[in-house]
């Protein structure tokens, strides 16, 4: 893959890029060669030996921290080539707790405004001040991580879909006013994937009071609605991404790729 992903010379930040799907898209991006920028609030100590691997220390919920990241970024290697918005946070709630028994998993204002400051201003915020370089080089790829159930939905997980439904209408927005410049905006929109710190067992417990079922059984639950028997793999996903960021991928922009082993289509 090496040889044909050739990313050499290419900058790419990569927003939540110390652990998660961000992990894995980091290492497969050094794999391949491309200098990358983790936009973080925790460092990865596994890329502390590589010097291709700048690690900033990034709320992308502020605008301030944001613009400081992105001008290190240009002082010091002077252009970006690429940028996934990775970072994203989710809080398993119900609108009503109509079962009664938990109100905290009932939405409230801290939680829409935590996820929406990140999974949506976030994405704004970091893909503006990307954008006013890539336009001047008439050169660059913003790659959004929607979900599946920005696509169509999730019990329990409103306020998440929503912000990645915005998401969605992003990548088909920017890509026309940004095309232009020759620059592609493109999302990728998983399901079901291996256990993340996004979906650890807290995380887990609150979906699965949101949807009735046992906590236990949620793993097992998800994979019988997967057609191909099995979730995601975390590499699978950061391929794909990978894939968008180089060139050869020069012609798809405006869309949002679903990476689900046919979930969707059940």
């Amino acid at each position: 893959m090496a040889e044909w992903m050739d990313l050499t010379g290419k900058v790419i930040i990569v927003t939540g890029g110390s652990r998660g799907i961000g992990e894995h898209v980091v290492k497969i991006l050094r794999r391949n060669n491309a200098t990358v920028i983790v936009a973080d609030l925790t460092p990865n100590p596994d890329y502390e030996s590589d010097e291709n691997i700048l690690f900033i220390n990034c709320n992308v919920a502020k605008k301030d921290s944001v613009d400081a990241m992105v001008k290190e970024v240009i002082d010091k290697y002077g252009k970006i080539d690429g940028l996934l918005n990775n970072a994203g946070v989710s809080r398993p709630r119900l609108l009503v707790d109509f079962y009664g028994e938990k109100p905290e998993y009932e939405l409230s204002e801290d939680d829409f405004d935590f996820m929406v400051s990140i999974n949506q201003k976030g994405v704004f915020l970091c893909s503006q001040a990307v954008a006013r370089h890539m336009i001047k080089q008439k050169n660059g790829v913003i790659v959004n991580m929607s979900s599946e159930a920005g696509m169509q939905g999730s019990k329990g997980q409103s306020c998440y879909s929503g912000t990645k439904g915005a998401v969605l209408s992003y990548t088909m927005s920017w890509a026309k006013e940004l095309g232009p410049f020759n620059i592609r905006v493109v999302g990728v929109a998983p399901s079901i994937n291996e256990r993340t710190p996004m979906n650890d067992d807290a995380a887990f417990a609150a979906l699965a009071y949101t949807r009735g079922q046992d906590p236990n059984n949620v793993s097992s639950d998800y994979e019988k609605v997967i057609p191909m028997g099995r979730a995601g793999k975390l590499d699978e996903v950061a391929d794909l991404i990978c894939y968008l960021l180089s060139d050869r991928a020069s012609y798809i922009s405006g869309t949002t790729i679903n990476i689900s082993g046919a979930k969707s289509t059940r």
